[in-house]
C-alpha cells in the first residue's frame, strides 16, 4: 500500500498512541463507559434528511491547525465555536482530535457536542477497534474511516465495531480505487470524497464531480477540501452534491458561524449569528 510520508508518519504515532492510551484505560473500561454515554444523535439520517431536500447538508468542521498549514485559528473555544455553527446552520459537526499533528484533544470534542444539540464525528486516524469504543465513550455519533490508511480486512473490522457501539461511519475515500474498496467493502451510506492529493497536497473540486458518476444513488456523496465560495458551493449543487465537509473556510474567519451562513445560506446573513467572545 503507497501511502505518502506524512501520512505514514501519523500512522506510526498512531500505532504508539493507542498503545499508550490502552495502557492507561483497558478496553473493558471503555466499553463500560460506551455504554454510559448519551445516546448517539444520529449523524448519518442528519445529513441524509438535509440533502434530500436539496438543502446544504453541511459538516462544520472544529480544528485548531494542519500539518501543512500550522495554526489555523488562534481563538479557540471549541464550545463557542459550536454554537456560531448551530446558528450558522450547521447540520453536523466535525473535531479533530489527533494531538500530535492538528493540535486536537478528546476534550474539544466534549466541550464541543456538550454545548449544542447537534451531532459529532471524531475526525482521527483510525487504525485500531480501541479508538473506535473511545469515540463512542468520548460521545461522538460517527468516526471517520480514511481507506488510504486502512486495508480491507482492517476496515471492515472498524465498521464492525462501530456498528456494535452505535456509531454512524463516513469513510473518505481520494480516487477510483478507493471508492471501489469503500463500495465493496462497507455498506455506510455516508461516503466522502476528499478532494486534496495527499500526496501532493493540491487540491480540486473536479476529483469529487471525477468519482460521483460512480457513486450508487443510495450513497450520500459528501464533498470535502477545497470549498471556498459560493461559486463552489453553486457548482455542487448543479451535480446534485448538497453535503459538504468544511474547516478551513470558516476557522479563518472571525465568526465561523456567519461565514457558513455567508457561504450555504447567503439569504439568512441578516439573522444575527451571536460574535465569539
Amino acid at each position: 500500500m503507497s501511502v505518502p510520508t506524512v501520512l505514514e508518519k501519523i500512522l506510526a504515532r498512531k500505532v504508539e498512541e493507542v498503545a499508550e492510551r490502552s495502557a492507561r484505560v483497558s478496553l473493558a473500561e471503555l466499553e463500560r463507559l460506551a455504554k454510559a454515554a448519551d445516546a448517539p444523535r444520529g449523524f448519518a439520517n442528519a445529513l441524509i434528511e438535509q440533502a434530500k431536500r436539496k438543502q446544504p447538508a453541511v459538516i462544520a468542521e472544529i480544528k485548531k491547525a494542519s500539518p501543512s498549514k500550522g495554526v489555523i485559528r488562534e481563538h479557540f473555544v471549541p464550545a463557542d465555536i459550536a454554537v456560531s455553527y448551530e446558528k450558522g446552520g450547521a447540520t453536523c459537526l466535525s473535531v479533530l482530535t489527533d494531538v500530535d499533528y492538528f493540535q486536537g484533544a478528546d476534550a474539544y470534542l466534549q466541550q464541543a457536542r456538550g454545548a449544542v444539540s447537534l451531532p459529532v464525528i471524531r475526525k482521527d486516524f483510525m487504525i485500531d477497534p480501541y479508538q473506535i469504543v473511545e469515540a463512542r465513550a468520548l460521545g461522538a455519533d460517527c468516526v471517520l474511516l480514511i481507506v488510504s490508511a486502512l486495508d480491507d480486512v482492517k476496515m471492515a473490522e472498524l465498521a464492525a465495531t462501530a456498528k456494535d457501539v452505535g456509531l454512524d461511519v463516513l469513510v473518505e475515500v481520494h480516487d477510483g480505487d478507493e471508492l471501489e474498496r469503500a463500495l465493496n467493502t462497507l455498506d455506510t451510506p455516508l461516503v466522502g470524497v476528499n478532494n486534496r492529493n495527499l500526496h501532493t497536497f493540491e487540491v480540486s473540486l473536479e476529483t469529487t464531480l471525477d468519482l460521483l458518476p460512480r457513486i450508487p444513488r443510495e450513497r450520500l456523496a459528501i464533498t470535502e477540501s477545497g470549498i471556498l465560495n459560493r461559486a463552489d458551493v453553486e457548482l455542487m449543487a448543479i451535480n446534485e452534491v448538497y453535503s459538504f465537509l468544511v474547516g478551513e473556510a470558516f476557522m479563518r474567519a472571525e465568526q465561523p458561524g456567519l461565514e457558513l451562513q455567508r457561504l450555504f445560506f447567503p439569504e439568512q446573513v441578516k439573522k444575527t449569528v451571536q460574535p465569539l467572545d
